[in-house]
């Protein structure tokens, strides 16, 4: 339970401090943006089980690959996609939680 409350604490949270320290302006808009970013969990509908409470995201699912967050890296760059990018990596790192709490 505690596990699943980090988590989940992380994948909303997280975001939403980040759009309120960092674009207090449109801080609702950024927030939705960033949690747009949970499309790349459709990548777990490759996996067999889809859902595996063990199971460590990173590298094992091709979203959630090392490859994958370069590239989120480098979206931040253009500032069209920093937003996404900055949701991406959010996600990333709450994701990357669960590798330490197994």
């Amino acid at each position: 339970m505690f596990r699943f409350i980090i988590h989940y604490g992380l994948h909303f949270g997280l975001p939403l401090v980040i759009a309120l320290v960092f674009f207090k302006k449109n801080w609702l808009k950024a927030y939705i943006i960033m949690l747009a970013a949970f499309i790349i969990d459709l990548d777990h509908l490759l996996a067999s089980p889809i859902f595996d409470s063990s199971r460590c995201s990173i590298n094992f699912h091709p979203l959630h690959s090392f490859c994958a967050i370069a590239v989120y890296f480098i979206l931040l760059i253009p500032k069209p996609t920093r937003i996404f990018a900055i949701g991406l990596l959010a996600h990333i790192i709450s994701d990357s939680v669960d590798c330490f709490l197994i």
